[in-house]
């Protein structure tokens, strides 16, 4: 069997404090993150609580080359943020796109930095001061699939109890190219913004939860 070629490397610490991160034995040196699923997972069980990607997610590049290893660490930032494993990551966002397209993106950790946008200090700001776990999260119950999202401000939730919602996202979790997705479910997604376009491909933004961190009625 051939070993998954690594897409993706981290520099990564034992503690998310910038100054215990110097001590002896907090660094756990640059990883490399494949395309198999539960990376993630196998990165907290290494111990890792902060991570730091090796690049800027570059969502302005038109090159469609370059659309794959953007959604790979888009998913590094998303699942590293459903595991409460703090981040450092650049965003590069596409100056077209409306001034408010970072509030699609912020249930993410928030950047170091985000380029490309008029505003884009005071976007930043926003995001810094605004964050907090769970803001856009999924689960799976038996026979549905539900989604929370609370990055306009008030809890919308959304609930689906056919089969092929939870195939789409299956297919969306990693980015689909979107005719692979039944077009009526990738509208329904896409219009209250839980799906992502990057290129020709189309990325699930919710992560999922496992357990709440607050009581349920107040997430």
């Amino acid at each position: 069997m051939t070993a998954t070629a690594p897409h993706v490397t981290v520099r990564a610490w034992r503690d998310l404090d910038p100054q215990a991160r110097d001590l002896p034995g907090m660094s756990l040196g640059t990883l490399p993150v494949t395309s198999q699923p539960r990376q993630v997972d196998r990165l907290w069980d290494l111990g890792v609580r902060h991570a730091e990607l090796d690049t800027v997610v570059d969502l302005s590049n038109d090159d469609p080359a370059s659309h794959r290893r953007v959604v790979e660490r888009l998913c590094l930032v998303r699942d590293l943020t459903a595991r409460a494993v703090s981040v450092d990551w650049d965003l590069r966002l596409s100056p077209g796109e409306s001034a408010h397209q970072w509030k699609v993106l912020s249930h993410l950790q928030p950047p170091r930095t985000v380029t490309g946008l008029d505003g884009a200090e005071e976007a930043l700001h926003a995001w810094r001061t605004r964050h907090y776990l769970c803001k856009l999260v999924w689960r799976q119950g038996p026979g549905f699939l539900q989604i929370r999202d609370r990055r306009w401000g008030d809890l919308r939730r959304f609930t689906a109890e056919e089969p092929r919602y939870r195939e789409a996202v299956d297919l969306l979790l990693t980015g689909a190219h979107h005719t692979d997705v039944p077009a009526d479910v990738l509208e329904e997604f896409t219009a209250e913004h839980l799906v992502l376009r990057v290129g020709e491909l189309a990325w699930w933004l919710p992560y999922r939860v496992s357990r709440w961190l607050q009581e349920a009625m107040a997430v």
